[in-house]
């Protein structure tokens, strides 16, 4: 795939994988992206994942047409990019490779070799130029490891931004954008939003044509749409209006007064998203959490406690940041409610967070008092 007239993609798709990372179902697959500039000097944009080095080796012989390449540029050592280093400067052993500091200690601990006597270390702002191309690049730490490094290309207007503007998804995956693309932000860089802030400043003095991510579809036009975004989600603004009533229920009654909210809510105009913890995506619950502005959590006491789905989801909000939302609680207990104690603990941390009043506390199954509490809440959230 030619991106500019010397910019070529040489990256590959995942259909095989189940989980990323681990964790984040990917129906779709994955893209690991990799790019080469053909100029005078040639460079490398990071490599790919371990298992499809062949492919991707192959992918980079097609684009230098017999030529070698004489520089290697690592944005980012996590294994999905980095995993070829090593096969790549045995292939090629007079090129170079670029990279931060801190990426160089990291292939020390990943390869056993931090490559000292073929290294070029990148600072904030220092060049490498290629021919017509010269590469400037910006540090970017935690977006989202500490090592992380963009790359701006002037003459075409290039930024190759790491994981920055990622999706999940195979580049063959016919799929909405912003939906795989917030699933994949709020879950894997959500927590550092004030990094991001920064880059997100470093990037704005850049005249930005294109952008070239690691995961994902490279990005040519509208680029204003995915920079507002990426400020609304690493500011931790809200995206959308309209309420998220996340639950979990042991005999249907805790479903049966979230289902009965929600159906409150509709009723007023509201856009209403309800996720059952224990069956849903949970990664697609907790981005729906930080895509709108307001979250009604409801669940039942369990062991003194609150039910362990709901305290999974609550752990990922906070560990992400989550603020600036109005919350509502919705607690169930047949002797000692004790749930929406707990929840308002574990939110304690979080900034600027509204809980509403009133707390519905069900003793068992929806009565009349409950019910209108009920009703109350969906006038106040």
């Amino acid at each position: 795939m030619q991106i500019t007239k010397d910019i070529r993609y040489i990256g590959v798709n995942d259909h095989e994988v189940d989980l990323f990372e681990g964790q984040y179902v990917v129906p779709n697959g994955m893209a690991y992206n990799s790019y080469v500039i053909i100029d005078e000097k040639i460079a490398v944009m990071d490599t790919a994942d371990v298992h499809f080095k062949d492919e991707w080796m192959a992918n980079l012989k097609a684009a230098l047409d017999g030529r070698s390449p004489d520089y290697l540029v690592v944005s980012h050592m996590e294994p999905d990019h980095s995993a070829n280093i090593a096969a790549f400067l045995q292939e090629y052993p007079e090129a170079k490779v670029v990279a931060t500091r801190m990426a160089f200690t990291m292939m020390g601990q990943f390869f056993g070799d931090d490559y000292a006597s073929r290294r070029i270390i990148a600072a904030e702002g220092s060049t490498l130029p290629l021919g017509k191309h010269t590469l400037t690049f910006y540090t970017a730490p935690m977006v989202h490891w500490p090592e992380v490094m963009v790359t701006y290309d002037s003459t075409d207007k290039v930024l190759f931004s790491a994981d920055g503007f990622g999706k999940f998804g195979a580049l063959d995956a016919d799929e909405d954008w912003a939906c795989e693309a917030r699933r994949y932000y709020i879950g894997i860089v959500g927590k550092f939003g004030p990094q991001v802030q920064a880059l997100l400043k470093k990037a704005s003095a850049l005249d930005i044509s294109i952008i070239c991510p690691l995961h994902g579809p490279i990005l040519t036009e509208n680029l204003g749409y995915y920079l507002n975004l990426y400020n609304t989600w690493s500011s931790y603004g809200v995206e959308s209006e309209g309420v998220v009533i996340a639950y979990t229920s042991v005999y249907g009654h805790t479903k049966e007064a979230a289902l009965k909210l929600a159906k409150m809510l509709e009723a007023k105009g509201e856009k209403v998203t309800v996720s059952d913890l224990a069956r849903c995506d949970m990664a697609e619950a907790v981005e729906d959490a930080f895509r709108y502005g307001r979250l009604v959590l409801a669940t039942t006491t369990y062991n003194t406690e609150i039910f362990p789905y709901m305290r999974e989801f609550i752990n990922h909000l906070t560990e992400r940041g989550y603020q600036n939302r109005k919350v509502g609680i919705i607690e169930n207990g047949s002797w000692a409610p004790m749930a929406a104690k707990v929840m308002k603990e574990m939110l304690s941390g979080c900034k600027n967070l509204e809980i509403v009043e009133p707390v519905v506390t069900i003793k068992s199954a929806l009565n009349a008092a409950s019910e209108e509490a009920l009703s109350q809440l969906a006038e106040a959230i």
